[in-house]
């Protein structure tokens, strides 16, 4: 340690002032550091007493004064410590200034100061699919009946099914932000492709507050990201009830997450924009038997699904009240949502907008003609005899899943009740699926516990002409949904399915499913007097046959 000139006169003379005010000291010294102290304490060894030598009335002399020589020494001393200070500030100014930023690769492309205050992540998703219907056998006695204005065959294709790009990241390491565009939704009218745009705030580790769009709380395979998805398309129930009724919305929600367990809820609208055409014209067939179909209402959403929802309340409870390891575990969970719909009218009373469709294509991934529909719901004119008019809905779900290794099984059930003007007290539409899957390569499914869902694969070995395997996982699955329930007759449907996954890497995975319909039901003389009638695509295909095989084509970032 350098000390200057200075600092040693100084401390001579204290010491020559100490030294003189008294004529003799007792001196002690530490026994291991060896030390010289003036008063007695612990580990100090007297060593005698010693008084000063010289004139009795000693007079305090002044310490010499420094030349000039010290003095600018003393000076260049002080520049030099001054410079390195200011180069110290500079250096953690440039260090905390965005543009002085780290960049990481390995696991997508992000970005982050050096600080940590900072980041930003690009994200995005090509999902590249074909459809191919190998044995179509729809309701004979509709086929050539020209009055139902319905295809009487799905298409064969392929199609970008989904394509997003988006930037996720922080501000000041405790508020995230994310925004993400969906180049193949919306209509051009109001909010488009708009997916997640939402800012969030992190009071604390377990506890948050978003505001903006985000996806409902609700189900488990709504919670996971389509990247994510053990089949190509969620199941019917999910699908038809959740995912297809847009379930990106606006809002604010909370969530808490602790190790083992979640919390979250949400106040939720959607924006007011164009109408939703997704599951074309709802043509339905009167109650004669002649098949002809009258023209009831377009299509209903605002904002791009199958329902125009005015405000709702939603929360999702979730955890694993078995959890032996990341491998080994069992998943729990319950959601429940209450929905006002929209319903607007002309001043004649003739209706003008909203309501809500449930519709779901059986699965199908390129051509989604909704099979199963229940046509609008809100429907004739207000006051009407024959009118009705959806209100309000209740949701209610019920989840699980099991990983143990590379086995898995998973479930969910979810049930809609239906009011309003026209209907009955107990209308409840409902679905159900259960699937389970292995990984032949020994891979386990990953469990995100703070969302409550399934995360990204990660092969043991990745693809490479070297003998990478990469992961391969194999899925079956029952599918079963029922539009069915007093003057609501949307058809029942239920289907079987198998699937072959194959991860190159955690970011490449081929899809192939293969999906066999079961049955496909419309029996309008077994439902109550005013029933609504069948929609003319659930007519057409009433008990008829129908067999696909679908692949998709994932790269995500």
């Amino acid at each position: 340690m350098k000390v200057s000139k200075l600092t040693v006169a100084i401390a001579a003379t204290l010491g020559m002032t100490a030294s003189y005010n008294a004529m003799a000291l007792d001196l002690y010294v530490d026994a291991k550091t060896k030390q010289i102290f003036a008063e007695p304490g612990k580990g100090r060894v007297l060593l005698g007493e010693f008084e000063k030598v010289g004139a009795t009335n000693p007079t305090l002399q002044p310490a010499p004064a420094a030349t000039h020589e010290e003095v600018a020494a003393i000076k260049k001393d002080l520049e030099l410590k001054t410079n390195e200070i200011k180069a110290l500030s500079e250096h953690a100014e440039e260090e905390s200034k965005p543009s002085n930023v780290h960049v990481k690769l390995d696991d997508g492309i992000h970005f982050a100061t050096k600080d940590g205050n900072f980041t930003a992540g690009i994200n995005g998703r090509m999902q590249i699919d074909s459809q191919s219907n190998i044995y179509q056998g729809p309701n004979s006695a509709f086929t050539n009946t020209s009055a139902t204005g319905m295809p009487t065959a799905l298409n064969d294709g392929a199609t970008l099914r989904r394509a997003r790009l988006g930037v996720e990241g922080t501000f000041f390491k405790n508020t995230d932000y994310k925004f993400e565009y969906d180049f193949t939704r919306g209509n051009g009218l109001n909010a488009g492709g708009i997916t997640d745009a939402y800012v969030r705030q992190n009071f604390s580790k377990p506890f948050s507050v978003k505001v903006g769009a985000f996806k409902e709380p609700f189900s488990l395979e709504e919670a996971t990201s389509n990247r994510y998805l053990t089949f190509i398309e969620r199941n019917m129930a999910v699908n038809t009830f959740v995912d297809n009724l847009n379930t990106y919305k606006m809002g604010i929600g909370a969530n808490y997450s602790a190790d083992r367990w979640l919390v979250a809820s949400s106040l939720q609208t959607e924006g007011v924009g164009g109408y939703n055409n997704a599951y074309g014209s709802d043509n339905k067939f009167d109650s004669a038997t002649t098949g002809s179909a009258i023209n009831v209402n377009g299509g209903v959403n605002r904002n791009g699904g199958g329902g125009d929802t005015s405000w709702e309340v939603n929360t999702r409870a979730a955890g694993t009240p078995w959890f032996e390891s990341k491998t080994k575990f069992l998943h729990t969970g319950v959601s429940g949502s209450y929905i006002h719909l929209n319903n607007n009218y002309t001043a004649t009373g003739a209706y003008s907008n909203g309501g809500v469709i449930f519709a779901n294509g059986i699965g199908a991934n390129v051509d989604r003609t909704g099979m199963l529909t229940t046509g609008n719901l809100t429907a004739g004119n207000k006051g009407a005899a024959g009118a009705t008019t959806a209100e309000y809905l209740t949701r209610f779900g019920a989840e699980s899943a099991l990983v143990y290794g590379p086995f898995s099984a998973q479930a969910e059930y979810i049930r809609t009740n239906v009011a309003g003007s026209g209907f009955k007290k107990n209308e409840s539409l409902d679905g159900y699926y259960g699937y389970a899957t292995y990984f032949l390569t020994g891979e386990s499914r990953n469990y995100n516990a703070k969302t409550g869902s399934w995360g990204r694969i990660k092969p043991n070995h990745n693809f490479d002409l070297k003998g990478g395997l990469g992961a391969w996982e194999a899925a079956v699955g029952y599918d079963y949904m029922n539009l069915n329930s007093g003057v609501i007759n949307g058809g029942q449907a239920s289907t079987i399915k198998g699937g072959l996954n194959w991860y190159l890497n955690s970011h490449t995975r081929f899809m192939a499913n293969y999906v066999h319909l079961l049955d496909l039901n419309v029996n309008t003389a077994s439902l109550p007097a005013g029933s609504l009638p069948a929609n003319g695509t659930t007519k057409v295909w009433n008990n008829g046959d129908l067999d696909m095989i679908e692949t998709r084509i994932q790269l995500d970032w």
